[in-house]
């Protein structure tokens, strides 16, 4: 009997003590000639979706029995010597070797940071797999130890923040030695062989400078010439590891507490990112590897295949990892990604741990611009959350209580155990959490809790209503102080309500979910969101500040009142801004499309009533905001003109605001190239609407189109003649 592949398979296959193998062949051949096309065996334990969650016996791609190619155990890879211990006799070309591991474990961290399983890529090196064999090898042995630290840390950093299920990260091992006994110490024998490689590279600079040390110091290899690269190379590479490893522990302490050290950490990891970077050509010129062109696609510095690895030793011993071969990301790619990642990890510390929750947001969205590393993300979110409490300090009715600048009297005991304010307070962790998530997860899970939002504050509409004008009801003392702020309370939640909303629509252009034809709609729906956040928004300032609040404060604190204030005014005006524009664009958008048919839906699938519900149905389910519908939408845009659009002057009004803005962000760099922006925008709209009024909207030779070129949710339109 042979197989697909014409290899000989065992006639028979012996039988075990409960079981017994029958030949199925001529059962399935009757099968087969008995179906037709399109046609699929059901029964009552198998079904279509169990035939697509088989396993196809026998395809290599899908049977791991089948996979003939690399080693079947991670015995069988030592044993033919595949992870030599040294990696050779010539001290030389041992260290020469381990670089390469090094770098090599670099680029298979980097490909697990970007979704393919550890037991590919970390795990897929035989000396982390039997790291106890690597103990008479100082420098290997502590640079493998560290490494599986790390991956555990990263590991659980990731679980605890929970922001990792639908981004395809693999935080489970399946029974990989992620951790063991002496990985406590692994930061102790690294110290331990970066300062002897330290002192053996000072020992070759006083060599070269005709000094003499005291200390009878050997060197890292033979070749006195190359004792200084090779040095510093390795140096570099074993500081980068302990300062990431002591980077990421700092930023789980406690409250904060080691943010301050982990920035230290984390300029050295850049800077050591520089040295490996430094290190190329020496190694290159010394390796004898391939050419320039050949090299960039390499996973080593040196551009050599390293010793000690194969992706598919682990491929019968896990589960989820199919025998399939990965593409590593190159080692260059490795570099810029772990910038990138120390990038977004010294952008968390730029973060005031006041008690702010407007500023918490702003930084949450403007940090979420760069589209940050989940790791980085994982570390924001358990930074901010701890223990239920905002920086593991402050409790969430804290939080709200300084958000509305209410009396002093409401941190008892009764404001804290209130129904509704705990309530704003597990929706305010739920909100924080949302926003550390990447931008199409967070965008369909704001959607979800936009209900949330809206329910809690209709049933605190009808409590108070029902407290209003119940007279028979009996309410305690601490009933009637929290019926006095409930109002403030609920402004505060419907302003974050439709704050929500508008994070959800603004993610929609990210996302790139909205073609030119919707743009009209969406602008319209925007338009409305904004002008309600306004509104509440300016509610919640016009309420008076207590000033037994401010009785025994400092005057830093009351300047931070103050601030908190003025602030609140200065986003009012920028949000007046995009009310404009939003409003400008609609109008705009609707006129090109009644004089042009420009932008007009005529699909046979979708209409733009469809379109309509399909873009705006979770915040329509949710009410946000109220009596708003498709109708009211083409009622408002049925009869407008590019003349309408030109007389009102929408965008001129927008100049008039950001002309006095700049003082009030004069520290802010983000809002101040934010203003730089929308100036740039409303300029360009303003020139093409008037060309477009003058040449006549129905002018067949006008080619319109709207470009996100400054700003990224407000478009310019760009006018040409053919």
């Amino acid at each position: 009997m042979e197989d697909r592949g014409g290899n000989d398979v065992p006639a028979s296959i012996p039988s075990g003590e409960q079981m017994v193998w029958a030949d199925v062949s001529p059962l399935l051949a009757a099968a087969c000639n008995d179906l037709h096309d399109g046609e699929l065996i059901h029964g009552e334990n198998f079904n279509l979706f169990a035939a697509m969650s088989a396993l196809e016996i026998m395809d290599p791609k899908m049977d791991s029995g089948m996979e003939r190619n690399g080693f079947h155990s991670i015995e069988e890879a030592i044993e033919s010597g595949a992870a030599p211990i040294p990696l050779s006799l010539d001290r030389t070309v041992d260290v020469q070797r381990c670089i390469d591991v090094m770098d090599h474990l670099l680029s298979c961290e980097t490909t697990w940071h970007r979704g393919h399983s550890l037991a590919q890529t970390v795990f897929s090196c035989i000396y982390l797999l039997r790291i106890e064999r690597t103990a008479t090898h100082p420098l290997l042995h502590s640079y493998c130890r560290i490494m599986r630290s790390t991956c555990d840390v990263v590991i659980t950093a990731v679980s605890d923040a929970r922001t990792h299920e639908e981004e395809d990260f693999f935080t489970t091992a399946y029974s990989l030695p992620l951790k063991g006994d002496g990985d406590e110490k692994c930061l102790s024998l690294l110290n331990s062989v970066e300062e002897t490689v330290s002192r053996q590279l000072r020992a070759c600079k006083a060599q070269a400078s005709r000094k003499k040390l005291c200390d009878d110091i050997g060197s890292l290899q033979t070749n006195p010439d190359l004792e200084e690269g090779y040095c510093r190379a390795v140096l570099c590479r074993l500081r980068f590891r302990k300062h990431f490893y002591h980077a990421l522990v700092c930023m789980r302490k406690p409250k904060g507490r080691g943010l301050e050290l982990a920035k230290k950490h984390v300029m050295s990891c850049l800077s050591e990112l520089g040295s490996m970077s430094k290190s190329v050509e020496f190694l290159r010129s010394n390796a004898g590897g391939p050419s320039d062109g050949e090299i960039e696609c390499r996973t080593t510095a040196s551009g050599k295949q390293p010793f000690g690895f194969d992706a598919n030793i682990n491929s019968r011993l896990s589960a989820p990892t199919p025998p399939r071969a990965i593409q590593l990301l190159s080692w260059k790619q490795a570099i810029e990604f772990f910038e990138k990642l120390l990038n977004d990890l010294d952008a968390i510390f730029s973060l005031p741990l006041d008690l702010s929750l407007e500023n918490i947001l702003q930084f949450l969205v403007q940090f979420q611009k760069s589209q940050p590393d989940l790791v980085a993300r994982a570390h924001l979110q358990l930074l901010l959350v701890q223990d239920g409490k905002l920086y593991g300090k402050y409790p969430f009715h804290v939080v709200i209580s300084r958000a509305l600048v209410l009396p002093e009297g409401t941190s008892d005991q009764a404001f804290q155990e209130n129904e509704f304010v705990v309530q704003l307070g597990q929706l305010t962790i739920n909100l924080i959490k949302i926003l550390c998530t990447n931008n199409a997860w967070q965008r369909r899970k704001l959607g979800k809790i936009l209900q949330d939002w809206g329910v809690i504050s209709i049933q605190q509409l009808e409590l108070a209503f029902r407290r209003e004008f119940d007279e028979t009801l009996k309410v305690s003392a601490d009933e009637m102080l929290f019926t006095r702020l409930s109002k403030r309370l609920l402004v505060w939640a419907e302003e974050k309500t439709y704050w929500i909303a508008s994070r959800f629509l603004l993610l929609g252009f990210q996302l790139e979910l909205y073609s030119p034809k919707e743009y009209c709609m969406v602008y319209w729906y925007m338009y409305i969101i904004f002008v309600n956040l306004l509104e509440k928004m300016q509610m919640r300032a016009s309420y008076p500040v207590d000033d037994s609040r401010r009785k025994g404060k400092k005057k830093r604190d009351i300047a931070k009142d103050v601030g908190l204030e003025s602030g609140v005014c200065a986003m009012c005006m920028l949000l007046q801004c995009y009310i404009y524009i939003s409003e400008g664009l609609t109008m705009m958008l609707a006129a090109l499309h009644n004089e042009r048919q420009n932008f007009k839906i005529s699909s046979p699938f979708n209409s733009e009533h469809e379109r309509f519900i399909q873009h705006f149905e979770l915040l329509q389910r949710a009410n946000v905001p109220p009596h708003i519908s498709y109708h009211l939408f083409m009622e408002s845009t049925t009869h407008v003109r590019i003349s309408n659009v030109v007389k009102h002057n929408y965008f001129r009004e927008v100049q008039r605001i950001l002309a006095s803005l700049r003082g009030s962000f004069a520290g802010d760099s983000n809002k101040l190239l934010e203003l730089h922006q929308l100036e740039q925008v409303i300029e360009h709209n303003r020139i093409a609407l008037s060309v477009i009024d003058q040449v006549g909207a129905s002018d067949p030779s006008l080619e319109i189109r709207f470009e996100f070129q400054h700003h990224p949710f407000f478009p310019v339109a760009v006018v040409k003649r053919s």
